[in-house]
């Protein structure tokens, strides 16, 4: 991690704070609103965490950023990560070679794959070159948000191996402190470690080894969340990418880490015991629920002697998961065109929070085909989770044009070509009335339709026909010189938004589409307003449609609607900490910045 650090600050991407600066929310609140600057957002390196509750001080500085932003993830990567896309589009396009220069190519090819999978070293190296420390209260481990539960490492590489060690798995799954040397594992049900955990369970073990490393290799963390295959091993991307395969030691427990991790916690999840994991400020800006999670024991702890811990932040949009999550989207295209030929490319806008809204450019070449792919995309992998998805024809804008792009989908919006289906969703969805499945929609607009002309108001104006029907706190229609505006309405709802939604269809010659949202979201702020419809609705229950208009119940869910699950709060920061954090000249105060990515609540 030190030899990324010197490469962040030799390519200006590195900011050093040496302030101490408290692990209770200061540094996870400094992390959070420097990754609201996108591209101009620096890598942070704490080099004096404390904490004031205990007086403590901590030997090892805090890293958070390190994915700041695109130049710091090629060098990461060591090249561009489109060059990486490039290459594993070229391996799924071999073809049997027919003359002798394409014969040369194709073993050329195959033998750049030599250094791909992972070598296992003998000596188990933390022995003897890393300090072994007393308990997890050595390490400067983050409390993000005022409502978590305690404290998180949000950075850690789990490794796993299933009962007959013929399979390993990398995964990032937060880790809460419940004590002195004890983990709760948030690994969701989807996931490969809980598979392994089941196996072992199911076997009628007690124990299952698992070993968690912090900090080497900044590439150990992208390969975590790589949406791979179930069964293929992250780090063999890494041996791919860096064309020199990663290098294993082995942990007392039986578990291979990185040669050159920079903290590495071993120990094992008992199978019988579980404990209350949660509430935490998740990368969805909601609280995810307290839940019961498995208990991981800490039986050691290595550290090197000038370790650096790396943790990130997660909650509300843009923060270091979207730069994680593109190189993720560009070198997972290829592999995804192999399941869906037809694919020419696809987007996550970083508002969608990934899973929540993902555009697609496909080929069309035959009516439905939209519709097809949309089943595909919801049973191939990872992308099952996906709960909307827009798809346009090859003629369409670029997907990241978003100014010219989303004209081009009102333009040919069709009710009629409006897929409403069901399905998995991830975990820390909160929208579904139910825990990891719920609604989907698809929206094929790659055809112009033939859509009846709307006569568009003036907002003032078609807020007060809409006040004849209903009380409303504010009204604003989006694109308005498209076929279909988007109309939202704030409200402080009394009832079902279904049955306000039935009496403002008297005035359907005025509008398209509704988007329903509770009083305290701000009209003037597009992005977050993306952000929170797309995590507020279930398809299934919150489209409504009738008389060839939507209505989108994008409002909290409650008792009105029979929603039993807890709704839960957004990730805001503490006013007092920023305004203290302003105070000591650690943070600048940007008023500007606070407000577009609502900061404080």
């Amino acid at each position: 991690m030190k030899n990324f650090i010197q490469i962040l600050k030799e390519n200006n991407l590195l900011k050093i704070i040496e302030e101490p600066v408290d692990v209770n929310l200061e540094i996870a609140h400094l992390a959070y609103i420097e990754a609201k600057k996108m591209e101009e957002g620096k890598a942070l390196l704490f080099k004096n965490p404390i904490d004031k509750k205990s007086e403590k001080k901590y030997k090892f500085p805090v890293l958070m950023n390190t994915f700041c932003n695109q130049k710091a993830l090629n060098l990461a990567f060591g090249r561009d990560f489109n060059e990486v896309a490039n290459e594993i589009s070229k391996l799924t396009k071999l073809h049997i070679p027919t003359n002798f220069k394409a014969k040369v190519d194709f073993f050329m090819n195959l033998l750049s794959l030599k250094n791909i999978p992972p070598k296992r070293l003998n000596a188990n190296k933390f022995l003897y070159n890393y300090e072994i420390l007393s308990s997890l209260k050595e390490l400067p481990i983050l409390k993000t948000w005022e409502d978590d539960a305690d404290k998180f490492i949000t950075m850690g590489q789990v490794y796993t191996h299933n009962l007959d060690k013929t399979q390993n798995n990398l995964g990032m799954y937060r880790l809460q402190v419940s004590g002195e040397n004890e983990l709760l594992m948030h690994w969701q049900i989807h996931k490969d470690g809980a598979n392994f955990y089941h196996e072992y369970k199911k076997a009628g073990f007690k124990k299952m080894p698992v070993s968690v490393a912090i900090g080497g290799d900044p590439l150990y963390i992208w390969c975590s969340q790589a949406p791979l295959p179930k069964g293929i091993f992250e780090l063999l991307l890494y041996g791919f990418i860096k064309k020199t395969p990663a290098k294993l030691t082995p942990c007392e427990n039986g578990v291979f880490v990185p040669f050159d991790s920079d903290i590495v916690i071993e120990g094992y999840v008992d199978l019988e015991e579980f404990k209350i994991e949660g509430p935490f400020g998740d990368h969805t800006g909601f609280y995810t629920p307290a839940e019961l999670f498995p208990v991981m024991k800490v039986e050691k702890i290595y550290a090197k002697k000038d370790a650096i811990y790396q943790a990130t932040v997660v909650g509300k949009p843009p923060l270091e998961d979207r730069i994680m999550g593109l190189g993720t989207e560009r070198i997972f295209l290829p592999l995804l065109q192999t399941s869906v030929p037809d694919l020419i490319d696809y987007k996550m806008p970083e508002n969608g929070v990934f899973h929540n809204l993902i555009l697609a450019k496909i080929d069309a070449k035959y009516p439905a085909h939209a519709q097809q792919i949309m089943h595909a995309f919801w049973g191939v992998g990872q992308m099952s989770f996906v709960k909307h998805a827009i798809f346009v024809d090859k003629d369409a804008p670029n997907l990241d044009d978003y100014d010219t792009l989303i004209p081009y989908i009102l333009n040919r919006f069709c009710i009629e070509k409006l897929l409403i289906s069901e399905g998995i969703c991830d975990q820390l969805d909160h929208a579904s009335p139910n825990a990891c499945f719920g609604g989907k929609a698809g929206l094929d607009v790659c055809d112009k339709n033939e859509i009846e002309e709307l006569e568009i108001l003036e907002d003032e104006k078609l807020r007060e026909l809409f006040t004849s029907e209903v009380e409303l706190i504010a009204l604003k229609q989006f694109y308005k010189e498209c076929k279909s505006p988007i109309v939202c309405i704030l409200l402080d709802k009394k009832e079902k938004i279904s049955q306000i939604f039935e009496r403002l269809l008297k005035f359907k010659k005025h509008f398209r589409i509704l988007v329903f949202l509770d009083a305290n979201n701000k009209l003037e702020n597009p992005y977050m307003l993306v952000w929170r419809v797309v995590n507020n609705i279930d398809a299934k229950r919150d489209f409504f449609i009738q008389d060839k208009r939507l209505g989108i119940d994008a409002s909290a869910k409650g008792e009105i609607e029979g929603y039993t699950r807890s709704w839960p709060k957004q990730t805001d920061c503490n006013e007092g900490v920023i305004q203290d954090l302003i105070l000591r000249n650690i943070l600048e105060n940007d008023p500007q910045l606070f407000k577009k990515f609502e900061i404080v609540g």
